[in-house]
């Protein structure tokens, strides 16, 4: 039985509960959701806080636990504003746009086997909402979604600067998009399916994790970019943007652009945990003693350790990396995400294709060596020769390579190799000619009535 016909059988096991049931696991998939997301904004400043030697949260409930509670209230009390010149529609829609499909992708996780594990009110079920035979790109599709109420936000504000922050979420979301989903194709080489219960399934003896590690690192890098998280923020960089798409925005609308947020965040480290943490599996010292670690409601205990610590891996990026420059920032997703997910990619599916070929495992570790350190070799030539021209100075005057950065109409900084027009500087206050209205001198403006204005002329 190959991988497909089981997760055609794991699949058959779904749609079959009655509706109060399905009522009854969406609710808890939301409330799971929202109880995740006020722990993490405690937790959040609670762990920069620690990392920066403060107290934080500690007011609001025990241990300041219901920190976010009272932010939540805060917001939904503020005075809700509208902007004269906004599209009134478009604007307050934004908001619904970017929060409803955040929520939508929880519904292919797996929080535990996909058999008839547990009972809920006398009638067995499985740990999951639902599944689909393409359930990975069903969780691409919503998080392209999504990024359509951050565009709204900037272009119905009537605003410059939140305009420019819903543009620059547009590129990010296209740039680090294609490096997730290639990230996703090796996945779904080795598991024979797209389905989220089946590629958990696939990982009974091996995370992939530990056969894939470059692709985890890539949709790592690639999830922390396509959230708008430090130091991939962007979008919503208070030095040049004033505070991003959201600048026009408050009360309860800045509140669901903030839930969507950390919503976000919840989804992709949940898929993580789902395509290369073993999903639900316990971990292997715990699953090797213990038969029943993968069985009950145990499973949502392993999800949810896996789950913060992911959160708890965004809040270190947050507490320990500067924010980068916008074109190091797009550098980094077209120039080296994307080519080496690309290449990455080749080899798996050439190891796949020996080994249905029963190549022995010392034929493919020596293909797949030679490959990667080729591409090494070639990568250090073009990084030496690519630095060789960089460091050579230009031929011609310094006046040539300088540029109009108000050519195109507005701003631009100087990329390297260009320099600066030399701006012109007043002279001092002392080198200036002061004139005096009303009178011929020109040298002084001091009294000119009497002896001393006499000598002074």
């Amino acid at each position: 039985m190959n991988a497909y016909q089981l997760a055609a059988e794991d699949l058959s096991m779904f749609g079959r509960d009655p509706w109060w049931l399905v009522v009854v696991k969406a609710v808890f998939c939301f409330a799971f959701v929202m109880v995740t997301v006020l722990f993490s904004i405690v937790w959040e400043r609670k762990v920069v806080a620690w990392m920066q030697l403060r107290i934080g949260p500690n007011r609001h409930g025990p241990w300041g636990m219901l920190q976010s509670l009272a932010d939540g209230i805060k917001l939904m009390l503020k005075e809700d504003l509208i902007v004269k010149r906004a599209d009134k529609a478009v604007y307050l829609l934004a908001p619904v746009v970017a929060a409803i499909p955040a929520f939508m992708a929880i519904a292919v996780i797996p929080f535990g086997p996909a058999g008839n594990e547990i009972s809920v009110f006398g009638h067995r079920t499985t740990m999951q909402l639902t599944d689909l035979p393409i359930g990975v790109l069903y969780i691409l599709a919503t998080a392209s979604v999504g990024i359509y109420g951050i565009v709204l936000a900037g272009w119905s504000s009537g605003s410059t600067y939140p305009l420019l922050g819903g543009l620059r979420s547009c590129a990010q979301m296209i740039s680090y998009e294609i490096a997730m989903g290639v990230s996703f194709a090796a996945v779904f080489l080795y598991s024979g399916s797209m389905s989220t219960s089946a590629i958990v399934e696939a990982q009974h003896d091996r995370w992939y994790v530990l056969l894939l590690p470059v692709s985890f690192l890539i949709y790592i890098v690639a999830m922390v970019g396509e959230t708008n998280r430090a130091p991939f923020d962007l979008p919503e960089s208070e030095g040049d943007l004033v505070g991003g798409f959201n600048t026009e925005y408050s009360s309860i609308k800045f509140a669901m652009f903030m839930l969507a947020e950390y919503v976000n965040m919840i989804t992709v480290s949940a898929v993580a945990v789902t395509l290369f943490l073993g999903g639900w599996r316990a971990p292997y010292p715990v699953s090797a003693f213990w038969e029943g670690a993968n069985h009950g409601w145990w499973p949502l205990l392993w999800f949810v350790i896996k789950l913060q610590l992911l959160l708890f891996f965004f809040i270190w990026l947050r507490g320990t990396l500067p924010r980068l420059r916008y074109d190091q920032f797009m550098k980094l997703g077209w120039k080296v995400l994307i080519p080496v997910s690309m290449v990455w990619l080749m080899l798996v599916a050439a190891v796949r294709a020996l080994r249905n070929e029963n190549y022995d495992f010392q034929q493919i570790v020596l293909y797949v060596g030679g490959a990667v350190v080729a591409v090494l070799l070639l990568s250090f030539v073009a990084d030496v020769f690519r630095g060789r021209g960089e460091g050579e100075e230009p031929e011609g005057p310094a006046a040539e390579r300088e540029f109009d950065p108000m050519a195109g109409g507005y701003p631009v900084p100087p990329l390297p190799g260009q320099t600066l027009p030399p701006v012109p500087r007043r002279r001092s206050r002392h080198d200036r000619e002061l004139i005096v209205s009303g009178g011929v001198d020109t040298v002084s403006d001091g009294p000119r009535d009497g002896k001393e204005g006499a000598d002074g002329a």
